[in-house]
């Protein structure tokens, strides 16, 4: 009796695994395309934003052309100007499990360490030399020079980072596996989130001031 119950409890907990990985994932798509209505709001789950699709009959050409991405747009005290491309401004894309950014970076310029809590990126560096990279579970760190036309693959989940190593402003264009990937700034995520000063400052070795540096820097409402 108690090994077919713990056969049962095995059979439940691989079950509900499973249907967290589902639920975690962009569902399906059960029709060709589901263009937005703007007459109704959206629908905001935990994971996903819900659109209402306009009938298929009332879809444009111009639903499926976006032209959002032909200037660079505006560039940070880092020196990265990013465009992000979602069915929010780009009602074509909506339920197709995808989403894109323009990234242009300038000399010098980067893209700080982060990562997709939900989505696999894929970066390409349409002009410019980036020296790009991805740290796994191990602490292990992947990382070169990516020269134009070349390509990497930052696995979901997983922190990578970007810097304009050339001498003229690099563009990249990444695309994700997920409508909404998400996105963590490891500085931002650590120094802006409003975690505990001794804590912090036992995990790193900072004294008070340095903590208070990183939050001015890092968290706006720390600026009085």
């Amino acid at each position: 009796m108690a090994k077919k119950m713990s056969s049962g409890i095995t059979i439940l907990l691989v079950i509900f695994a499973l249907l967290c990985d589902v639920m975690a994932s962009d569902p399906d798509p059960i029709q060709d395309y589901c263009i937005p209505n703007p007459k109704f709001g959206a629908i905001r789950t935990p994971l996903h934003t819900i659109h209402l699709c306009k009938n298929s009959s009332e879809a444009t050409t111009d639903d499926f052309i976006f032209s959002g991405m032909k200037v660079a747009g505006n560039f940070s005290d880092m020196g990265i100007a990013a465009i992000s491309v979602n069915p929010t401004v780009f009602p074509g894309i909506n339920t197709l499990g995808m989403s894109f950014v323009r990234a242009d970076l300038k000399v010098g310029g980067i893209n700080p360490p982060h990562f997709h809590p939900r989505a696999t990126e894929i970066s390409h560096v349409v002009k410019g030399s980036v020296y790009s990279g991805f740290v796994d579970s191990t602490n292990r760190v992947f990382a070169r020079v990516i020269e134009q036309g070349e390509v990497m693959v930052f696995p979901r989940g997983l922190v990578h980072f970007q810097m304009n190593v050339g001498k003229k402003p690099a563009t990249i264009f990444g695309s994700f596996n997920s409508q909404n990937p998400g996105s963590q700034r490891i500085p931002s995520a650590i120094f802006g989130s409003g975690i505990n000063d001794e804590l912090l400052e036992k995990a790193f070795g900072l004294s008070p001031k340095q903590i208070g540096t990183m939050r001015r820097r890092f968290d706006p409402k720390s600026v009085s």
